[in-house]
């Protein structure tokens, strides 16, 4: 079997007592663990209460390796390689948002999860819909792009901070093995959230009757203050029984 290069993960251990599984932290698009998971508001109350938490790093974000090739980044494989960062050999809490949400999704069949909460998740693949040679041509000083979905991806793509080439790397990569709910839903319990001004998450409820008994809780704001916002962190923790 060929061996995958495990993605970076940070990793906070329980304070005391352990109470309950490793919580496992998948962040979005064009964001990092440290900015969709600030210490302060998930690890260190995680940790006072015995949980360990794993923040996984994704490829082509800040804290994980840069994208040198699609083929990196293809759905299948970017599995296997955040389950190789995970490296936990039972039952995790697994928790994502936005993108982190669509790869937990898939992830929960490849590693064991106990309970898995998904927020701000869309049925929708988007990248499969980008234009990635636009894309990259308007990071290199071309025109812009004229669908609205392509300029918003090279927009985020081309923001400070970014790696630009690796995020599209991760457009492509993705892309090639798009977002498929119906192919097979997760098993275990599981909790959806969504901001109620979030059009990102728009289908969301599609999604829930696919798993059986999952819930779904709106929270306030949209697609960033949602995450952001005290009321989803309240409901992920007392689901996963903080």
């Amino acid at each position: 079997m060929t061996s995958v290069s495990a993605l970076p993960t940070t990793r906070t251990p329980a304070a005391g007592e352990v109470t309950g599984p490793p919580v496992v932290l998948i962040h979005g698009f064009a964001s990092t663990g440290t900015t969709d998971w600030p210490a302060e508001r998930w690890a260190a109350p995680l940790s006072a209460a015995g949980r360990e938490t794993i923040v996984v790093h994704l490829p082509g974000h800040g804290g994980g390796p840069a994208v040198g090739s699609p083929d990196e980044v293809t759905t299948a494989h970017l599995l296997q390689r955040i389950a190789a960062g995970i490296g936990v050999d039972g039952e995790v809490d697994l928790v994502g948002y936005s993108l982190g949400a669509r790869l937990s999704w898939d992830l929960a069949a490849v590693i064991p999860v106990r309970k898995l909460v998904l927020g701000g998740i869309s049925p929708m693949e988007p990248f499969a819909a980008v234009d990635v040679a636009a894309a990259r041509a308007a990071l290199q000083g071309g025109p812009q792009p004229e669908d609205m979905l392509t300029g918003m991806i090279t927009g985020m793509a081309s923001a400070p901070g970014q790696d630009g080439a690796s995020l599209l790397n991760v457009v492509e990569g993705l892309a090639r093995e798009p977002f498929n709910p119906g192919a097979g839903a997760p098993q275990v319990p599981a909790l959806f959230l969504a901001g109620q001004e979030d059009p990102m998450s728009q289908g969301i409820d599609h999604l829930v009757t696919l798993v059986p008994g999952a819930t779904l809780v709106r929270v306030p704001g949209d697609h960033f203050g949602a995450l952001g916002g005290d009321a989803l962190r309240s409901e992920v923790f007392a689901f996963l029984g903080v």
